[in-house]
């Protein structure tokens, strides 16, 4: 019966397998902050929305404006309109073709929701292809 004392040896085996435990608790951890962040990215700021550093489209030949002005009177070109015959006011201007762009000024002090409503009356006048007009600010 032999009895083996180890003696001042190091026999701790390597292990080659990597523990994920602590890789998962981070993960965890980074997905709770971004849960709770992402809400707080989305804080309603007021921004002057007119303005646009885009770059401007080319103009066709003969554009149709629609202008919203601060007291949300409607004017189709230079002529005012009741928001009632918008509809049959641009059809007099277009001819009928409802595939023509309606390039839509507003006022910044025009509320979102009235220009949601002139725009919903151009979409129930049959014409879906609106333009919004701001100022260029390119190269600024």
């Amino acid at each position: 019966m032999g009895l083996h004392l180890n003696e001042g040896g190091d026999d701790l085996v390597e292990s080659h397998e990597i523990n994920v435990t602590p890789f998962i608790d981070v993960m965890l951890v980074l997905l709770i902050i971004f849960m709770v962040a992402a809400p707080l990215a989305t804080v309603d700021v007021k921004l002057d929305l007119p303005a646009s550093t885009a770059k401007p489209a080319p103009r066709p030949d003969k554009p149709i404006y629609l202008s919203i002005k601060e007291d949300q009177s409607l004017f189709v070109g230079n002529d005012a309109v009741a928001k009632e015959k918008l509809g049959a006011t641009l059809d007099a201007l277009t001819g009928g073709d409802k595939d023509k762009t309606i390039f839509v000024r507003g006022d910044t002090a025009v509320e979102y929701g009235n220009l949601m409503e002139v725009m919903d009356a151009l979409r129930g006048a049959g014409y879906l292809k609106i333009g919004l007009v701001g100022l260029e600010t390119v190269g600024k």
